[in-house]
């Protein structure tokens, strides 16, 4: 009978314990998925991206505009804001195969025609991202894209995106991986990521120029994709707590980076 009893008031003990960590696990890993825009691309002035070519590119390759297209399964066919929508369009062409690539980066414009220039610049990213979604049209060449993000350390860490052997737009959707750093134990405790870049490549076995005429201009031996609606599925919850605000970044600026004391 003791031993019953004892039993008991073992595995009540055991219960209240689990039930205990488990709410505070809970509270650590409470969520608040969201779905949010980083680029529509429907803007060229807001936010301009440029393009670099690896070293095999082909005089005046690669190219980036901004053109009137979209996805049909992401806005219909005649969507009523179809005037505003844009997506950007990537033209590569290269003088042999090999392992060539396309960076497509977020940038800051400055001049005009032949005095443009650009800077790049990085792209905040909100909460802690889980997953990348983008909208892809290829002409169903061998080649793949990847996605570049720095974290909080200065680290710049490669997610792939998949290959584009497909007909057509095509939904990317890529997981961030868990052992990318996306907050710490102290205050505060998100630390977000900034995207950097995409990147294509190209394999040695695929062509890098469209099959066509020899004497063919340049625009018909290129090849093309277009990139739309860059968003993220990232978690927006923030723990509150008493003096959370404290850790607000405008606080620390108006209270601190003056450097004087009163």
């Amino acid at each position: 009978m003791k031993q019953r009893v004892a039993k008991a008031i073992c595995l009540s003990a055991v219960v209240l314990f689990l039930l205990t960590a488990a709410t505070a696990f809970a509270e650590d890993r409470t969520i608040n998925l969201e779905s949010i825009v980083v680029q529509s691309f429907d803007n060229p002035d807001e936010q301009p991206w440029f393009v670099i070519g690896s070293k095999f590119a082909s005089a005046g390759y690669p190219k980036l505009i901004y053109t009137n297209q979209w996805p049909l399964s992401l806005h219909g066919s005649n969507p009523r804001n179809r005037e505003e929508l844009r997506s950007i369009g990537l033209a590569t062409l290269f003088d042999r195969r090999e392992y060539n690539w396309v960076d497509i980066i977020p940038g800051t414009k400055s001049g005009e025609g032949e005095n443009v220039s650009y800077a790049p610049i990085e792209l905040p990213l909100p909460g802690r991202v889980a997953m990348f979604d983008l909208w892809v049209w290829s002409g169903n060449y061998d080649y793949y894209l990847e996605a570049f993000v720095r974290d909080y350390k200065g680290i710049v860490h490669t997610i792939p995106m998949g290959d584009l052997t497909h007909v057509g737009w095509k939904n990317f959707r890529a997981n961030i991986p868990t052992s990318i750093p996306q907050s710490k134990k102290y205050l505060p405790r998100t630390e977000a990521l900034t995207f950097v870049k995409f990147r294509l490549w190209t394999r040695p076995t695929e062509v890098v120029a469209s099959p066509t005429r020899a004497d063919a201009p340049d625009y018909e031996k290129a090849i093309y994709f277009y990139f739309d609606h860059f968003k993220v599925l990232t978690d927006t919850f923030e723990s509150l707590f008493d003096g959370d605000s404290l850790t607000d970044p405008e606080f620390l600026k108006n209270a601190w980076a003056s450097g004087t004391t009163n």
